[in-house]
């Protein structure tokens, strides 16, 4: 039985926009409340019932959160221009060495505004 898991995790983080046009809000110092979600796909076990124990996904995005909660990502590796779409692919660049069943990150900046990035 092939399925797809999803794991919720959240973290605070200020971060400004500089490649926006000039007078942008975004261009401005800003914080969010970021929910992740980390989408993993492949066949349960037939004798556990499981396809991958959620403490797997909670190992692999320790190490992002501790870098990204209550900070500036700006100042962050990678993320001199923290957009949606380049947190993305940031935190599926290092997710996905841990987690080979990683589908899709999908980044909340608000709550009703996501990208969703499945890698390539």
């Amino acid at each position: 039985m092939r399925v797809r898991l999803v794991k919720e995790y959240r973290f605070e983080a200020a971060h400004r926009l500089p490649h926006v046009p000039p007078g942008h809000k975004c261009q401005r110092l800003h914080g969010h409340s970021f929910k992740i979600e980390l989408s993993v796909e492949g066949e349960a076990d037939p004798g556990s019932g499981w396809f991958i124990d959620y403490a797997v996904l909670d190992d692999a995005w320790l190490p992002c959160f501790e870098l990204l909660d209550h900070h500036y990502l700006n100042e962050v590796p990678g993320l001199e221009n923290p957009t949606s779409e380049v947190l993305s692919h940031w935190l599926w660049s290092r997710l996905r060495p841990a987690l080979p069943s990683l589908t899709r990150v999908t980044v909340f900046e608000t709550c009703d505004a996501r990208c969703e990035y499945e890698g390539g």
